[in-house]
């Protein structure tokens, strides 16, 4: 069993974590302990999940870094010299992504290549959150956004109720339109994949991962 500490253990995601982890043991998982930005942490753990914040997420990269131990994060809005940081790590194996969810990645794989069979189409990304998201336009918007080069100033939003997340792209002309759209139901397919994603962390070599590592590994483990 790898032993998981949750960053941001009292947020929703936090309590979504560890409330899956407890409910599928066979995922091989167990919950270590939370914590919370500027706590210390005097028990045992294997990977780090952190959905916190910018501050959040530093510190608990430095903790894996000192204890040689995995590190993922979902947290968005982070700086740019930490993302620089991450990407040069060689000591632990370390994961980020602004959108955990495989189904996401691979809805942005589907909006980038309709990007290309759409040549010549107006191009429309609109994003759906809820109420207490912080950073608009979404770091998932953002992403999408750089895999078809749209500008992200460019990108709308709104921001109604307890909304966890929907992504539209809709590339129409006068004659047409087509809209291709990913709805986040349940903040437990984040949560859930992140558990997937944080197993298979712990198997990884030394070095940085992103959405497209782990969807190639889960691409070749379905053909098995």
């Amino acid at each position: 069993m790898k032993r998981v500490l949750i960053n941001g253990i009292n947020g929703k995601m936090g309590q979504a974590l560890k409330r899956l982890i407890e409910a599928q043991p066979e995922l091989g998982l167990t919950f270590a302990g939370g914590r919370e930005s500027g706590e210390t942490v005097d028990f045992p753990f294997d990977v780090i999940i952190d959905f916190s914040t910018p501050q959040g997420a530093q510190e608990a990269f430095a903790l894996a870094k000192h204890h040689r131990k995995a590190f993922l994060t979902g947290t968005t809005n982070l700086p740019e010299t930490f993302l620089f940081q991450m990407q040069q790590e060689e000591k632990i194996p370390v994961f980020y992504a602004p959108n955990v969810s495989l189904s996401v990645y691979f809805f942005t794989q589907l909006v980038k290549q309709a990007a290309k069979m759409y040549a010549g189409y107006k191009i429309n990304l609109h994003e759906i959150h809820h109420v207490h998201k912080k950073d608009a336009p979404s770091g998932t918007a953002k992403n999408i956004a750089a895999a078809i080069g749209f500008p992200t100033q460019e990108v709308s939003y709104e921001r109604i109720g307890e909304t966890v997340g929907t992504h539209s792209a809709t590339f129409s002309t006068p004659l047409d339109e087509i809209t291709l759209t990913h709805k986040a139901l349940n903040r437990d397919l984040f949560a859930d994949s992140a558990l997937h994603i944080a197993k298979w962390l712990c198997t990884c070599e030394k070095g940085f991962y992103t959405m497209k590592d782990f969807a190639n590994f889960k691409l070749k483990e379905g053909k098995k």
